[in-house]
């Protein structure tokens, strides 16, 4: 009693066994996932129509739920449709006599003749013609279902859950090996459920080999005991394909290896990317005959006899198989363009130091200096222009044996002379016309420019030439010749004329930078041989060379053209002092006035005269700006902002922009001695000088001016640079652009560029190349598909492009979709040759023909109207004869003569036309009560796949559950 009153003793442990467990647990997570889909109860749906599967949108969404550890995905797949309310007549419209009174949906749809064999769609679709539903699968890294008893586990889970919640939707579970594609389901309704089983096998039975064998699967499976039995519906589809396209030559030519190789190139060569695929891009083609309303007696297809003969199907389907990742040229050439990309090694790494450096060693300092104090006067050379391109790099041969050379001389001159085509015709240098503003949209070159001739060369050297090495050795040659020009005044060919386009690519705006130094260093010599007849009383004699562009005239409207006819002359500006004093004014040159003689005039302005006297105003001659590239341009960008808002950074901000103005107004006072910043503000910006009327001491209406508001703040910068500036004429001024300096920046650069950084600057050059490519080709082809592709192409190309760093993996998406154009463009010459289309055929057939062939590279599967009764239909069925004639020529004689009885009986088209079907899909429909006589009629649904090594019989079967 003492151990029962101990209150340790009534301790003791209670199960509960309300508790719910795992399975309750993934029971109600199944049911609260259909819930906030929202997938209980009957939507109304519109009715299917034909070939909605195929156009419409379907949609998906996924959650993941755990039954205990294990992980499943359920997933929600559906055909996007507008809800509405249906009369029931287009309901029933397509589907065999059932009542579809309170029938979900998906019933229906087994029904539904208007989508039978899909072109593209989910298997589930295909096999069961649903437009929703749910499948439960194995998350990822879980092990697949296999043993039954899971099986069946899951299959009551989602039972209990579509009976907890009436959701008419129906639920799959995915069990086995994901590759077998095996699927179990149910769907349930008011008083109904359909049930979903799959049979899957590696070879087909012998007794199920025939439609007969198949009804009679059908038959037993309904189990329906009614006398006669409701006619059983019918669809078949046979696919055939053909392989064998020995009686089609693939219309690719290869590239000229040999030719390439061995240096045989020029111009034509060298100008051109190659495009096309080297294989055939198309491997299949397959052909489905489809009989879509068959009934049970009318047909007859058993183990000894078939009158299935696909010349007589009412439907013909064509689809191709592209061949995976076909190789073509213009993808291959990009892409291993764009790995250069990726190459860390400079040039002295791939090719050695460079023997110039070694050279210099041998030379003393001295040489240099004496080199620098050498008389600046450039002697008339010798040389034709023709041989210049052979003498610039004669030193860097010298030290370079011809087996160390990726480059054979032969070949290297041909890219030189394909390059520099003026060092050939002995002529000057040209511009560039701009074909078209695509150049601008990519930011990379005009057409046909230097730069633009100069990324062909370097794309095809990588590819053919030895990659890397290659590409290094053209580059140091190019920089080489580069450097000859600027020494040797001799203008770069293919650029235009001017300051640096912005809209290229960095690249091509440095070598107009180049261009510009070289025409600024022309002008500057030109005007020297001049020197020894000018200085007499200090007047200027002699006449500019026209290409010059170093002086121009501020007045608006008045080209450098017009100024480089007239008397004045451009020296250039000097440093000494001694020569500075030769050509400062002498005493006598002064006027009567006792003002400085004036210099520097272009021509009186039209209206204008001095303030002070009534002097003309004189418009002087002045320097041009220095030409920038943009790289220099954010340079100087950011050394601006870094002043920052303060007043000294304001004050120092302006007087760095005002170099410019400070020249003109020196410029301006030596051709107006004794002028004043109104008359300069006057000339040079006119709205700074207001005017007005007023009435002075007399009475008389005069017009007096004044300046602006903006140039009386104190401190103004155009006061201070006024005060500043002396009367200087442009020619004995400091150089506002520096083109020695300008050039050997330019020259460095260039000189410094590893091949990774030479092939991010040509980039967008061989893109803007590679479109131009394929719209070429496009055209000959007439593919609207590639037409809007390639407008695609060229914007996605400009938003990458003009970043200053764009995203590598953006590119290489990029080129990819280059490469997919390339493919579409080879599909159809493939396709138009194998269809024996020529590009000079007219007339309604052909066009009809060649709409077919189009219409292959678009959808996924086209339709012959009139099947093998029409001139697409005669040309299918041509294509089969020569393959199955191709074929029967393989075998030996006693193979040859061993035919299948059934195959002869049931036709020679079939034996002899056609080789035996690769695939068979036959889908049979009913609706009959089940399980009982007495049950209510539901729709029943059998299809069956037959090919070589896959069977497979997917049911659905319904039956009354409120009668039974």
């Amino acid at each position: 009693m003492a151990a029962d009153s101990d209150p340790e003793s009534e301790v003791f442990e209670i199960t509960d066994f309300t508790t719910a467990s795992e399975w309750e647990r993934f029971v109600s997570r199944v049911e609260e996932v259909l819930n906030d889909w929202k997938l209980v109860g009957q939507d109304s749906k519109n009715p299917l129509q034909k070939g909605e599967f195929n156009s419409g949108v379907w949609e998906e969404k996924s959650q993941e739920i755990s039954f205990a550890d294990f992980r499943f995905s359920v997933t929600h797949i559906y055909l996007k449709q507008e809800a509405a309310p249906s009369d029931g007549k287009d309901a029933e419209e397509g589907k065999t006599g059932c009542d579809s009174d309170a029938v979900p949906v998906a019933m229906q749809d087994l029904l539904c003749m208007k989508n039978d064999f899909p072109p593209r769609a989910h298997c589930l679709v295909r096999w069961y013609g649903v437009r929703e539903f749910v499948v439960i699968s194995p998350g990822v890294n879980c092990e697949a279902i296999i043993s039954e008893s899971k099986c069946n586990l899951l299959l009551s889970s989602v039972s209990i859950s579509l009976a907890n919640i009436g959701c008419q939707v129906p639920v799959f579970v995915q069990i086995q090996q994901k590759w077998r594609r095996m699927y179990a389901g149910e769907c349930q309704g008011p008083g109904v459920r359909t049930d979903f089983q799959i049979v899957h096998l590696r070879r087909v039975p012998s007794q199920y080999n025939h439609l007969s064998g198949l009804l009679d699967i059908f038959k037993s499976k309904i189990g329906c005991g009614l006398t006669p039995l409701p006619p059983v519906s019918i669809a078949i589809r046979f696919t055939y394909v053909l392989q064998d396209w020995q009686q089609c030559s693939w219309p690719q030519q290869p590239p000229d290896f040999d030719a390439l190789l061995s240096g045989e190139v020029g111009g034509v060569e060298f100008g051109k990317l190659p495009f096309g695929a080297c294989e055939d891009p198309v491997s299949e083609l397959h052909l489905s005959a489809t009989w879509p309303h068959l009934t049970e007696g009318i047909v007859v297809d058993n183990d000894v006899y078939s009158d299935l003969d696909p010349l007589q199907a009412p439907q013909w389907s064509v689809r191709v198989r592209k061949a995976e990742n076909p190789q073509c040229l213009l993808g291959e050439f990009l892409s291993e363009f764009f790995k250069l990309c990726l190459h860390k090694e400079s040039t002295e790494d791939l090719l050695g130091k460079s023997s110039l450096e070694d050279e210099a060693k041998g030379h003393d300092i001295s040489h240099a200096l004496s080199k620098l104090t050498e008389p600046t006067a450039v002697p008339l050379p010798k040389l034709s222009v023709s041989n210049m391109v052979h003498s610039a790099r004669k030193r860097i041969r010298r030290h370079r044996r011809a087996d160390e050379s990726p480059l054979s001389s032969d070949l290297l001159n041909s890219i030189l002379l394909y390059l520099f085509p003026d060092a050939a015709e002995d002529k000057q240098s040209e511009g560039t016309p701009n074909k078209g503003n695509l150049f601008s949209q990519l930011k990379s070159a005009p057409l046909d420019s230097l730069t633009y001739r100069l990324a062909l060369c370097i794309c095809l050297v990588n590819f053919y030439h030895g990659g890397a090495r290659g590409v290094a050795h053209l580059w140091q040659e190019f920089v080489l010749e580069m450097r000859y020009r600027w020494e040797n005044n001799f203008l770069i060919h293919g650029l235009d004329g001017g300051p640096p386009d912005l809209r290229c690519c960095l690249l091509h705006q440095k070598l107009q930078m180049l261009n510009c130094c070289i025409e600024r260093k022309r002008a500057r010599d030109d005007g020297r041989k001049g020197t020894g007849v000018e200085k007499k009383g200090g007047c200027e004699n002699g006449r500019l060379a026209p290409q010059s562009a170093s002086l121009t005239s501020a007045s608006p409207g008045k080209s450098w053209e017009s100024w480089s006819d007239s008397e004045e002359e451009f020296f250039e500006c000097l440093s000494d002092t001694d020569e500075l004093k030769e050509v400062q004014p002498t005493e006598q040159e002064r006027s009567a006035s006792g003002r400085t003689k004036p210099e520097g005039r272009l021509q009186p302005h039209d209206k204008l005269t001095l303030l002070n006297s009534d002097e003309p105003l004189y418009i002087p001659i002045t320097q041009e700006p220095g030409p920038m590239t943009e790289d220099a341009l954010e340079e100087q960008s950011e050394v601006l902002a870094k002043l920052g808002t303060s007043a000294e950074g304001a004050h120092l901000r302006a007087r760095m922009q005002s170099a410019c103005l400070l020249s003109d107004m020196e410029s301006f006072k030596a051709a107006n001695p004794g002028c004043l910043l109104e008359d300069f503000v006057r000339w040079y910006s006119p709205r700074d000088y207001v005017e007005e009327e007023v009435t002075d001491e007399n009475g008389q209406t005069v017009v007096r001016g004044d300046l602006s508001t903006r140039m009386k703040i104190p401190g103004n910068m155009w006061v201070e640079a006024w005060e500043t500036a002396k009367a200087t004429p442009a020619r004995r001024q400091r150089r506002l652009f520096d083109d020695t300096k300008e050039a050997e920046k330019v020259l460095h650069y260039l000189a410094v560029q590893k091949p990774s950084d030479l092939t991010r600057h040509l980039l967008s050059c061989v893109i803007h190349a590679a479109i131009l490519k394929e719209k070429e080709e496009e055209v000959a082809e007439d593919i609207p598909s590639v037409r809007r592709s390639i407008q695609q192409l060229v914007s996605l190309a400009g938003k990458l492009l003009h970043h200053p760093s764009p995203d590598y993996k953006k590119l290489e998406d990029l080129i990819s979709q280059v490469a997919g154009v390339e493919a579409v463009i080879a599909h159809a010459r493939s396709l138009k040759a194998k269809f024996g289309l020529g590009k000079n055929d007219t007339g309604e057939e052909v066009e009809g023909l060649r709409r077919f062939v189009i219409s292959l590279l678009d959808e996924p599967e086209v339709s012959v109207i009139d099947a093998g009764r029409s001139y697409v239909g005669s040309i299918i069925h041509k294509l089969f004869v020569s393959a199955q004639r191709a074929a029967l020529l393989a075998p030996m004689e006693d193979e040859v003569g061993r035919t299948d009885d059934r195959k002869a009986t049931a036709g020679g088209a079939v034996g002899a036309d056609f080789p035996p079907p690769a695939g068979r899909e036959i889908l049979l429909r009913t609706c009959v009560p089940r399980p009982a006589p007495y049950s209510k009629p539901l729709p029943q649904r059998l299809f069956c796949v037959l090919m070589k090594e896959d069977f497979r019989l997917a049911g659905a079967f319904s039956s009354d559950t409120s009668f039974f």
